[in-house]
């Protein structure tokens, strides 16, 4: 109760006044509550980054790839790519707070059909990666617990987990922002002290250290490796095909823009939390996973038990008690790293749906006045999460498509941002990186072309076609029916003559004075 006294205090009405001000001027009135400071912002993101739950689904990748080098030189690589794309992304937030963040720079730097575009590559990215991170809690909880609960992992067991968990996520979102805020920012907390301890413990029942693991190159491809990869003799395309763990693990942390309409002080926190984010998830997740490439008995025992090796390592080396009591802080993290994907998720949803984006807008942009959250894009992020891994129920298979849809969609407002640099987008934010964005941008684009060529390889062919599709039916649809439809957010005239809707919308909600703090003007 003192910290979120402390919290009140430090948001002046002169904040909010700006805060409020900042997203009339876009068009869009205050429906969502901002309770989060900029800790509960950055934990969001850190939460859906999760590298308790990436960092060990997907280790494999990595280590059964080339070995301990995936992790020492690989790691710091792929954080590195993530870091990138988060630099430009919190130039553009800086600029542009608002909810569905993505989608209105999209539109912003470029027109109605880029943002479009950008949209639906944002909506089909955060639904395949809700279904891959409760797909991959249903792995690691079926290795942790299974045998003893007698589960022999069917898919009728996978769905029933996934359907209870992204349920329960969904329950406890749709019961407001401030209970979600208070637990996203408890498992920034568990997350960090989960991978301090986890490391300690790898370190310390380690039979011994041998810190040349970490840049020693190893072929494991084919069965020396379990399988994970087919047979290639290059082993620095398996190198490159490795760092999907990272990349895949060091994202979602658009989350941070997402709930900008929620955060106080948007300009100011919400960049220096989504780059925080992956500077720490980046720091920590080589720490542990560099103790747990150092606490293997035999590197090459632990490659081959590909998709096992964590357990295997677990199981091998961590006394029983320790076990327990880590198993239950990485299954909690992982869960609560699902809960923080359904925020992030619903806001795009809504923040898409209210410009009338997708079908059912008028319903989707609806904010309950008793939670003041949308609850039916809650609920239809979930449902089409869990429709999803029913179909795809592959999880190597969702992983690639999350992070070519992801960064797909990061990729288009940032080249705009490129093309339009201090032209059409002349006004920039207080976090500011001036010249340097363009570095940056370029190494974004560069990286795309990375993540989409190790993306699609096998066994994940099938991501190929599955981008290809949608990109194919995304074009029809936009020339052959939502060109003529789609308006895009409010723009010029429209902001002005939306303000009376704006009030009405606000006091639906009981945010009545939140027009009349900004002015009857923009």
């Amino acid at each position: 109760m003192a910290a979120e006294t402390s919290q009140e205090a430090n948001y002046s009405d002169s904040d909010k006044h700006q805060d409020v001000k900042i997203l009339h001027g876009m068009g869009y009135a205050q429906e969502l509550e901002r309770r989060m400071n900029r800790f509960s912002n950055f934990a969001i993101s850190f939460s859906i980054i999760c590298i308790l739950s990436g960092g060990i689904n997907s280790l494999a990748q990595g280590l059964s790839g080339v070995g301990g080098a995936a992790i020492g030189i690989g790691w710091p690589l792929g954080t590195f790519v993530s870091g990138v794309f988060a630099v430009c992304m919190a130039q553009i937030s800086s600029a542009y707070p608002t909810a569905g963040g993505l989608y209105h720079w999209g539109s912003i730097l470029g027109n109605k059909g880029s943002g479009w575009l950008t949209a639906w590559l944002n909506l089909i990215g955060l639904v395949t990666v809700l279904g891959a991170i409760n797909v991959g809690t249903w792995s690691f909880f079926l290795g942790a617990f299974g045998s003893a609960l007698g589960l022999s992992g069917t898919y009728m067991q996978q769905l029933i987990f996934v359907v209870i968990i992204t349920g329960t996520q969904a329950l406890i979102n749709h019961r407001g922002i401030r209970l979600t805020s208070l637990l996203t920012d408890f498992s920034g907390y568990l997350i960090f002290f989960g991978a301090i301890a986890l490391a300690v413990a790898c370190f310390a029942f380690a039979p011994s250290h041998d810190f040349s693991r970490l840049w020693t190159f190893h072929n494991y491809s084919g069965d020396p490796g379990g399988g994970v990869w087919p047979k290639t003799g290059h082993l620095s395309f398996l190198f490159l095909l490795g760092l999907l763990l990272p990349i895949y693990t060091i994202t979602g942390y658009d989350a941070s823009a997402h709930t900008s309409e929620e955060t106080r002080k948007a300009a100011h926190s919400v960049p220096r939390a989504m780059l925080g984010s992956v500077v720490w998830s980046g720091v920590f997740g080589w720490v542990f996973l560099s103790a747990v490439v150092l606490a293997m008995p035999n590197m090459d025992k632990a490659a081959a038990q590909g998709w096992n090796v964590f357990f295997w390592m677990m199981g091998t080396v961590i006394p029983g008690p320790v076990k327990l009591a880590l198993y239950v802080v990485i299954l909690v993290s992982q869960y609560l790293c699902g809960l923080a994907t359904v925020t992030s998720a619903s806001r795009m949803i809504f923040a898409f749906s209210r410009d009338g984006g997708l079908p059912g807008s008028r319903w989707l942009a609806q904010v309950s006045p008793k939670f003041r959250t949308p609850v039916a894009a809650i609920w239809t992020g979930a449902v089409l999460a869990v429709a999803f891994t029913a179909y795809t129920p592959l999880y190597t298979t969702i992983v690639s498509v999350t992070v070519i849809f992801l960064f797909l969609c990061f990729t288009v407002p940032i080249t705009l941002g490129l093309i339009h640099f201090r032209k059409k987008w002349s006004q920039m934010g207080p976090w500011d990186i001036g010249g340097w964005y363009r570095v940056f941008a370029v190494l974004c684009i560069a990286s795309m072309i990375l993540i989409f060529f190790i993306g699609v390889q096998p066994p994940n062919q099938n991501a190929l076609w599955i981008t290809l599709g949608f990109l194919v039916l995304t074009a029809i649809v936009w020339f052959g029916f939502e060109k003529r439809r789609f308006k895009g957010p409010p723009i010029g005239d429209e902001i002005v003559k939306r303000q009376a809707a704006l009030l009405a919308a606000e006091t639906a909600v009981g945010e009545q004075t939140a027009l009349e703090q900004t002015g009857s003007a923009i």
